[in-house]
Parts: C-alpha cells; sequence; structure tokens
C-alpha cells in the first residue's frame, strides 16, 4: 500500500470510529452512571458522560490493527496506552490521587526505554530512563492538565498527533505515523460530541492520560534518529507547546497563590482565552491554530542544527515567560468573569 494512502487511511479510519464509538460511549456512561457531576469548580449545569477516552481509544485501535500490519515494535506504545486509559478510566470514577497515576506513568515510560523507544541522549543508559520518564510523566500530566474545557485536550491532542505523524513520516518511520495519525483522526472524531453545547461527553482521564502519551512516544521515538543531540528534546517540545505552556502557567499561578498544584481551578490558558474569546468553540480553534504553528515549527528544526534549534528554544522559553506574566498580572481581573458564566462546560480533570 503506497504510504500516502496508508497514511490518508488511518486518519480516516480514527475519525470514522470514533463517530461511531462515542455515541456508544455515551449511551454506556447514562447506564452505568460514568458521569462527571458539576461539583467544586466544575462549572458544567448538568452531570456529563466522562467516558470519551474509553471511544477515543476505541476508536483508535482498528486503524493500528488494519494499517499497523508488521509493526509489532510499536505494540508496547498500544499496551501501555490501554494500560493508562483503564488507570485513567477508574481514576475519573473513583479518584485514585495523583500518586497512582505517576506511578503507573513511570511504568509505561520504562517500559517504552526497555523496548528500545526511547531517545539516547547520553551514554549512560539510566540517564536515558530518566528522559524518558521525565518526558511521559511530563507530557502524560500535561495533556491531563490541558482537559479542563470543552474540546481543549481534544483539539490539542489531534494536532499534536497529527504534528507526531508528521514528524515520523518524515523520519521514515511510516507505521509508526499511521498509527499517531489513527490516533489524531480518533481525537477529531470526538470533537464534535465534546464541542456539542452543552457537551454530550467528556475525555476523563482515561483519555487525556493515553492521548498525552501516544503523542511523547511518538515523537520521542521519531526523533531519535536526528542528528541533533541533546538538542532534540528541545526541538521535540514545541510539539506539545501549548500543554506546556498551560503546565507552567498553572504551576506559576497556584504557587504565586499559595494553593497546591494538584488542585482543580480555573487558572487555565483555556480560562483566560474563554474571558477574551467567550465561547469553547473559539479557544478551540484559537489552541488548534497556535499548536498547528508550533508543529510545523517544529519539524523546521529537525532539519537544522542543534544551535538554531537552542536558539528557537531559548526564544520559545523567553516568549512563554512573557505570556505567564502577562496572564497573571490580568488574572484578578478575569478570575471572577470566568467562574460566573455558567453557561460554559468544564470536564473535571
Amino acid at each position: 500500500m503506497p504510504d500516502e494512502l496508508r497514511l490518508t487511511l488511518a486518519f480516516g479510519v480514527g475519525l470514522g470510529a470514533a463517530l461511531i464509538t462515542v455515541p456508544l460511549a455515551i449511551r454506556l456512561a447514562w447506564r452505568t452512571g460514568f458521569l462527571d457531576y458539576p461539583v467544586g469548580y466544575k462549572k458544567h449545569a448538568v452531570p456529563t458522560p466522562c467516558l470519551g477516552g474509553l471511544a477515543v481509544m476505541l476508536a483508535f485501535l482498528p486503524a493500528c490493527v488494519l494499517l499497523g500490519g508488521g509493526a509489532s515494535q510499536f505494540g508496547v506504545i498500544v499496551v501501555c496506552a490501554l494500560g493508562l486509559s483503564i488507570v485513567g478510566a477508574v481514576d475519573d470514577r473513583v479518584g485514585l490521587g495523583p500518586v497512582p497515576r505517576v506511578v503507573a506513568e513511570v511504568a509505561a515510560a520504562t517500559a517504552l526505554w526497555d523496548a528500545g523507544l526511547a531517545w539516547h541522549v547520553s551514554d549512560s543508559e539510566t540517564l536515558n530512563l530518566v528522559a524518558a520518564i521525565v518526558w511521559v510523566v511530563g507530557v502524560v500530566n500535561a495533556f491531563n492538565l490541558m482537559d479542563n474545557l470543552d474540546g481543549a485536550a481534544g483539539t490539542v491532542g489531534a494536532v499534536s498527533a497529527a504534528g507526531a505523524g508528521a514528524l515520523a513520516a518524515v523520519e521514515g518511520e511510516i507505521l509508526l505515523a499511521a498509527l499517531a495519525l489513527s490516533l489524531s483522526g480518533a481525537c477529531a472524531g470526538f470533537l464534535p460530541f465534546n464541542l456539542s453545547r452543552p457537551a454530550r461527553i467528556f475525555l476523563g482521564d482515561g483519555g487525556s492520560m493515553p492521548v498525552g502519551f501516544i503523542v511523547a512516544a511518538a515523537v520521542m521515538e521519531s526523533s531519535k534518529q536526528a542528528e541533533l543531540g541533546q538538542a532534540v528534546v528541545v526541538a521535540a517540545v514545541l510539539f506539545v507547546g501549548l500543554p506546556a505552556l498551560d503546565t507552567a502557567l498553572v504551576v506559576v499561578s497556584r504557587t504565586r497563590r499559595g494553593t497546591t498544584v494538584f488542585s482543580g481551578a480555573r487558572d487555565h490558558v483555556t480560562h483566560r482565552l474563554l474571558w477574551r474569546l467567550r465561547t469553547p468553540r473559539a479557544v478551540a480553534l484559537a489552541l488548534g491554530l497556535t499548536q498547528a504553528a508550533l508543529c510545523l515549527l517544529g519539524l523546521a528544526l529537525f532539519q537544522t542544527t542543534s544551535a538554531a534549534v537552542f536558539a528557537v528554544g531559548t526564544i520559545y522559553v523567553i516568549l512563554g515567560c512573557a505570556v505567564i506574566i502577562r496572564l497573571e498580572s490580568s488574572y484578578g481581573a478575569e478570575a471572577a468573569p470566568a467562574v460566573a458564566a455558567p453557561a460554559q462546560p468544564e470536564p473535571g480533570s
């Protein structure tokens, strides 16, 4: 099968499958009471199904099976993603707390390293393992934090997965590219249900965790062959640029206010954008376009030198700090309108 057709079908199968699995997950959630209730800082109006992660993973699998033949070396990615989806779903149901989730993420990162799918940033395998753990745990939790407004995690996940697929294709990893694009299609198929007014289903930890993991694994594996040395990590961050920025903003904001980083609050990039753009759909569009631009920049950096990567990375950090300072300086004025907007649903992350 021609590579172009394989990749197109991977996205299309993921998209089509999601349009089937998401309505089924909605019905299953209502029948089993698997709902996210509007308590605390959550502002959605009514209990909402939160089995979106199950639907996305079920939509992701058919393309892997049909178009990923011979890609047994990537089976560990699929297995670990399913494991994280189960852990996340249990957390959505009973609330596991951060420790069991992080333990599962560390185990998944270790499995990638053991399968030879991690970066070689050092001659020390111990340091390579540490790099894989920091990357995977960081990206998974960044996507988990990004799941705080309708369409946010699904949109960024679709775009980041597409960017990871493009990087894999450029590096000649066509089967890995098909895997990433099938996830992109599944996330895209989830969005119409998540962005309806009101939202018909939430992604939940059962979706944000495996989506973040697959993106992290695909970017790490497909960038291994780039001759950038340790700069490869800097270039890779751009493929998850918005979740990274959002995580940094939340850490700074909550530390400044003296609250725990793990507490839920309406202080994310999405909430600041919602105050200006007014609707979750407009926020999702802004997030998608911005993350697409970052992915394109990341693809360009993989064709340059390590010096250029570090230079651009420095600029990105400076701009990110400027954005955080600007958003924090106006947070008091923005927080009240954002909290007082009961028509804007927010999933629990």
